[in-house]
């Protein structure tokens, strides 16, 4: 089943987008793509935002790096900056205390605290993860 938020969200929301969903559409994961591509998809027709965190950009282009193919993590980092409707957000000090903040009300590791602070800061509507463990937050809207 696909995920069937995109139409509750106002017109022109902003998200903040998780690595594992952009992961799984670039790597078109036999399940998984499709579950995520309503994201996407709506905001390639300009019905919504993705922010994206400089730390999903690290974690999306680890992969293709762990490999050693250097043109893979390219034409991801190019995938990232160059799409319609979507913004790389750097770690501000804003974030970073955000996130130590968050870190530890909700036991949170630390990349994770940053894309829930990222998602709070950009006053996104949601933040998209496949993280279970992410459930636990109350600071913002978690789609899974």
């Amino acid at each position: 089943m696909a995920v069937a938020f995109v139409g509750n969200l106002p017109a022109g929301a902003r998200i903040t987008v998780d690595s594992a969903p952009i992961i799984y559409m670039l790597e078109d994961h036999p399940k998984l793509a499709a579950h995520f591509a309503p994201v996407f998809d709506a905001a390639a027709r300009g019905e919504l935002s993705i922010m994206v965190s400089t730390i999903t950009l690290a974690e999306v282009m680890a992969g293709p790096l762990r490999a050693g193919n250097e043109i893979l993590a390219a034409q991801y980092h190019e995938a990232m900056r160059g799409s319609r409707n979507w913004e790389i957000v750097p770690v501000t000090q804003e974030i970073a205390v955000l996130a130590a903040r968050i870190r530890v009300a909700r036991r949170l590791r630390l990349p994770d605290a940053i894309q829930v602070a990222t998602a709070v800061a950009t006053g996104s509507a949601a933040l998209v993860t496949h993280d279970v463990d992410l459930s636990k937050v109350r600071e913002i809207r978690i789609i899974s």
